[in-house]
């Protein structure tokens, strides 16, 4: 759960603009459009290996603040924001429900799998502090 201090149009806009997270999340690597609603996504965290992903539009409704995508490549399942009102700012949630379709990372052992979960806090962490100053950025 991120708690910004914008308002919640301004941090859904930002949610939904998928072509722009490389401007304030670091460990999206690259994005390439396939068509309106379909990209390409490659992200690196911590950990020496890059997900390769399709990410395709499956939800996007400014008035509910849901926003949600369908994944295939590396992972497969979907994942999804909410953003609400909180206060003077906003609260954005992330979800998902994803499977590892990777065969390296199937193959890795129960010990690694921490590391795995790590590195995934490390991203969400990391973009935290960068859609923030995306977003402080924003209203100046």
């Amino acid at each position: 759960m991120w708690h910004l201090q914008a308002p919640p149009a301004r941090v859904y806009a930002a949610l939904a603009d998928v072509d722009g997270y490389q401007r304030w999340w670091p460990q999206v690597r690259e994005i390439h459009r396939i068509d309106a609603d379909t990209g390409r996504v490659r992200i690196r965290s911590l950990l020496p290996y890059t997900l390769d992903l399709v990410l395709h539009r499956a939800v996007q409704d400014a008035a509910s603040g849901a926003l949600r995508v369908d994944i295939d490549g590396d992972l497969q399942g979907w994942c999804a924001w909410q953003v609400f009102a909180e206060g003077a700012g906003a609260r954005a949630e992330f979800s998902q429900e994803v499977d590892v379709t990777a065969s390296m990372l199937q193959r890795a052992p129960l010990a690694v799998r921490p590391l795995l979960r790590g590195n995934h806090a490390h991203m969400m962490r990391s973009g935290q502090r960068g859609l923030e100053s995306h977003l402080a950025g924003m209203l100046t």
